[in-house]
């Protein structure tokens, strides 16, 4: 069967189909990850999306989980395969630095919960991908492995926190990729790579031990993948109760991946462009969302333009975010400020003028935004944005200070993605369109607190609809 089948579309091949051909040794794990561990060491040096690998580890992993397969016992429903996980979480003896000069040489004594499930699940680990300096900014660049490329243009940020995820999943160096999301971290460079993302329902996922900035009220890990039904797999893996997280839910006991091919006879979807704070937006951006949110209708779903603007609480959010720095770096700043980037002391500063005042402030406007997207939400199944205003922009700068011909603050770029980290809804960005330069553009589905299945749902629904995954980045004519 591997004679006869491309490298590169083995590469690409969702993960669901990879483990039932590893199940039968059509394929098997190892002759799968030997091809992607070929193509990391071919396209990684151009990308960067890869911090740290783990090729000795991955080989053994593989051919653990054929033996598996052979035997038929403890076979896990990720069995063989191929994963990366974010440089801001713990594997227990294998380097992980949260992009940060404190930790450049740090080796961790024990492995996340999420990671946990994912290596119990069978996955195969190729090693730590590249994030912002603590997870903190919206691209990837730090003082430790320096800037990751996107894919589809090596002058372009591949977005961040979670850029060397994106990256490494759209490049087809990465079938599961497990990021974080603490104000669009994984939907950011999902939207930018041209890939699939979800930022479950706060507290969906357990976290435990929680490193680095880790925003404790506004964070969730997540997958990031190149097919919807990959994510609801790997949400089924990571979902449920862990004592050790005073935040987590139980599980709910649904499968998504056995559901979400299941569409919904009925539903009604709020189409928003702006949410009442998006200054200006690309007019790519804002046509191939807006044509994309049509093609529901296909489907017999409603789509409204409701006249109400929700207004989220930039303010709010800024205050939370950097409270939250100063906390967590704020010991680091008085050790040791030169190992620091200069824009995280500038965050940090700014956080350590908050008051207690302040911050309570803020989570009580943070309470109002959530009563109203209560409030709205009731009339509406789903609710859908542009995940981003831009596509992918050139390196060398935090965000775009211009967007189509006009001034736009820091967060006016991402404007669409930190209001549901506020709120805790699940959210994803999935791939909807392409500009003028081939860069890819994304669109945000918001479901109700607590319902990621729905979410899944209209994400596969649209995926069947125009499917993006034929268009494929060439690294190698670069």
């Amino acid at each position: 069967m591997l004679s006869d089948m491309n490298k590169e579309d083995i590469c690409y091949m969702p993960a669901w189909q990879m483990v039932e051909k590893i199940r039968t040794q059509e394929l098997s794990s190892q002759e799968i990850t030997e091809i992607i561990i070929e193509r990391i060491e071919k396209i990684n040096p151009k990308l960067n999306s890869y911090c740290t690998t783990t090729f000795d580890l991955a080989r053994k992993m593989a051919k653990k989980a054929d033996d598996r397969a052979k035997t038929g016992e403890n076979v896990g429903l990720l069995n063989g395969i191929p994963t990366s996980i974010k440089d801001t979480m713990d594997i227990k003896g294998i380097r992980t630095t949260y992009g940060s000069k404190f930790f450049e040489h740090h080796i961790p004594k024990e492995t996340t919960v999420d990671v946990q499930r994912l290596i119990d699940a069978g996955c195969v680990i190729l090693g730590k991908t590249n994030n912002s300096e603590f997870a903190f900014f919206g691209v990837t660049n730090n003082e430790v492995f320096g800037v990751t490329n996107n894919p589809w243009n090596l002058e372009r940020t591949c977005g961040g926190s979670s850029g060397g995820a994106g990256a490494s999943v759209a490049a087809g160096i990465s079938p599961l990729a497990l990021g974080s999301d603490g104000g669009g971290s994984i939907r950011i460079p999902a939207s930018l790579n041209g890939i699939y993302g979800l930022k479950p329902n706060f507290g969906r996922i357990p976290i435990y031990p929680r490193n680095g900035l880790g925003g404790f009220t506004v964070c969730a890990n997540g997958p990031m993948t190149n097919y919807v039904k990959d994510a609801a797999l790997m949400l089924d893996v990571l979902k449920g109760f862990h004592e050790a997280d005073r935040d987590v839910l139980p599980d709910d006991g649904v499968s998504y991946f056995k559901k979400v091919n299941e569409k919904p006879n009925k539903l009604k979807i709020a189409f928003s462009l702006d949410l009442g704070n998006t200054k200006q937006i690309e007019p790519e951006v804002e046509k191939a969302v807006t044509d994309s949110v049509q093609k529901f209708e296909e489907l017999g779903w409603t789509v409204d333009t409701p006249k109400s603007r929700l207004r989220p609480p930039t303010w709010a959010f800024n205050t939370t975010y950097t409270a939250n720095a100063a906390y967590n770096l704020g010991p680091y700043l008085q050790e040791n400020r030169e190992l620091l980037g200069s824009e995280l002391v500038k965050s940090i500063e700014v956080g350590l003028t908050h008051s207690a005042v302040d911050l309570l402030n803020a989570f009580n406007a943070r309470k109002n935004f959530y009563e109203k997207m209560y409030h709205f939400m009731k009339n509406y199944d789903v609710l859908i944005t542009p995940t981003l205003s831009v596509t992918a922009f050139p390196h060398g700068i935090l965000y775009p200070a211009i967007i189509n011909g006009k001034g736009v603050p820091p967060t006016g770029w991402q404007p669409n993605t930190w209001p549901f980290n506020l709120t805790g809804h699940p959210a994803a960005s999935i791939p909807c369109g392409w500009s003028e330069e081939g860069l890819p553009i994304g669109m945000q589905i918001i479901g109700h607190r607590f319902d990621e299945l729905t979410v899944l749902q209209v994400s596969q629904a649209f995926e069947e609809i125009a499917p993006w995954q034929d268009r494929k980045p060439n690294l190698f004519l670069r």
